[in-house]
């Protein structure tokens, strides 16, 4: 029986990250997605690589699947199932939670292969040139 399904995004994403002094470039909230996470320590941007930002430190070339939400509160284990799965395949993630949903962020030299493992533990993946 199938898991979550999961939504493989066009959009090749760079993980950025600033001082917590910093104050967010303007042109990021024009971006389609982009997420940004703030803590005493850092402010992290995680955004499409179309978008050059000057940080401190940025990581490019991260593909991204979203786990196909709405998401309740009450369900437990979705993250920590796909993230295991991918761990036991040494295929690193930087995850992001939403209020609605999960996004799994996999460097875009391992993707293929995180589409594989995932849909080898009964995961459905929706990819792009792959017919529905």
């Amino acid at each position: 029986m199938p898991k979550q399904t999961l939504a493989e995004l066009q959009v090749e994403f760079t993980i950025h990250s600033f001082t917590p002094e910093t104050r967010p470039d303007g042109r990021i909230f024009d971006q389609d997605i982009y997420f940004l996470a703030k803590t005493e320590d850092e402010l992290s941007v995680v955004v499409p690589s179309s978008l050059a930002l000057a940080s401190h430190d940025q990581e490019s070339g991260w593909r991204c699947l979203e786990v196909m939400g709405p998401l309740n509160f009450s369900l437990t284990g979705i993250l920590s199932g796909i993230a295991g799965a991918l761990a036991e395949a040494d295929i690193s993630i930087f995850a992001i939670s939403t209020f609605d949903t999960d996004y799994i962020l996999v460097k875009k030299d391992t993707f293929a292969q995180a589409i594989a493992v995932l849909e080898k533990n009964d995961y459905k993946v929706n990819q792009l040139n792959k017919p529905q």
